[in-house]
């Protein structure tokens, strides 16, 4: 049995749909990341789990019950959201004890779950201390402690890491990780930080405009995107496309026109594809300096060296960027032209409605 089950969940203000018809099945113990860009519904597809949002229409289901109607406390969830929200005068142990003491707890309950989750969360040290005196990782950390206490059935994360810095975010995505390792729970994170939900999901839900564009694992998603708005919102740098039309399709090979770029054959075993416009996609990391099955003349524009690797930027002939990612320090020059290649097989190709041909 799913540990949640969304069932044609659908959400409407006013006028407005938001959520257009939601169906999702999450297992014990997984954690899932929602990801899409703003104003997708992410974020409010999990306030309807959490029941601080009113379903319209559909059903919500943890473990096997219907909790549609049940109010946010009987659920057996608990959230984290992306403010810190400690009361500044308690203590860390008075913040993370505080839902404890709502239940009424036992003294000695709230005092062992409370060393529970502080031990788990390496804040045994600072169970005196007030907020201020934390750092902003710390912080969070308390208020994950908050909801660890309650001995949830899924924990819900809402953005939690993106008041936090880049160095400091990494660190926290590690502790997070270790943290479902250690508890074996069921966890749903909200990010639109698509580094942030390849590296901690085991399963990605991608979002659009309240729909669910593909679900798969990171390197699922990654490898064999479903459509256009998946395979250029996973990956960074983004994936390179360029449109073109199908010229032949024999069921072995595909061949599209690029215009004045050539025409690039692809191993395809569709038919039926000749005359409809195409679009080819090639990740940054999948190019290489030289010639490649299909070679690309161009001269960069912009190149920045960090190190483990170049990233180059180029004007293709339509004035559209094209992006290159070689490791290293290359021998590249803006201004200078240059040959970039890429194999058959690293390329991915996408019809006229933007669906992936495969």
């Amino acid at each position: 049995m799913s540990e949640l089950s969304l069932s044609n969940l659908r959400k409407t203000f006013g006028e407005s749909e938001i959520i257009k018809g939601i169906n999702l099945e999450v297992t014990e113990g997984e954690f899932v990341v929602f990801v899409g860009p703003s104003g997708c519904g992410k974020s409010t597809l999990l306030r309807m789990i959490a029941g601080l949002e009113d379903v319209t229409s559909g059903e919500i289901l943890i473990a096997g019950k219907t909790v549609n109607d049940l109010p946010p406390v009987k659920r057996g969830i608990a959230m984290v959201f992306q403010s810190y929200a400690l009361y500044p005068h308690m203590t860390v142990f008075e913040n993370i004890a505080f839902p404890l003491r709502v239940e009424r707890l036992p003294n000695d309950q709230v005092k062992e779950r409370v060393a529970r989750a502080a031990k788990v969360l390496q804040l045994d040290a600072r169970l005196e201390q007030r907020p201020g005196t934390l750092s902003g990782g710390q912080r969070q950390r308390v208020a994950i402690g908050r909801a660890i206490v309650r001995e949830p059935r899924i924990f819900l994360f809402d953005e939690p890491l993106s008041n936090l810095d880049a160095a400091l975010r990494s660190d926290m995505r590690i502790e997070l990780m270790e943290l479902h390792k250690k508890l074996g729970s069921t966890m749903i994170y909200v990010t639109h930080d698509q580094v942030e939900a390849m590296t901690m999901a085991d399963k990605i839900v991608v979002m659009n405009a309240g729909l669910i564009e593909q679900i798969g694992s990171p390197l699922e998603l990654y490898h064999k995107p479903d459509n256009l708005f998946v395979a250029g919102f996973i990956g960074s740098p983004k994936m390179n496309f360029i449109t073109g039309s199908c010229t032949s399709a024999d069921g072995t090979n595909l061949v599209v026109d690029l215009g004045a770029l050539g025409s690039v054959s692809l191993p395809r075993t569709t038919t039926g594809l000749a005359g409809q416009q195409m679009t080819v996609g090639i990740r940054p990391e999948h190019l290489m300096l030289g010639k490649g099955d299909f070679t690309l003349n161009l001269t960069p524009k912009i190149v920045e060296h960090l190190g483990i690797h170049a990233v180059v930027y180029a004007d293709l002939p339509n004035g559209e960027i094209f992006t290159a990612l070689f490791e290293g320090d290359p021998n590249v020059a803006e201004g200078t032209p240059v040959q970039i290649g890429f194999s058959r097989d690293a390329a991915h190709v996408f019809d006229s409605t933007g669906l992936a041909v495969y």
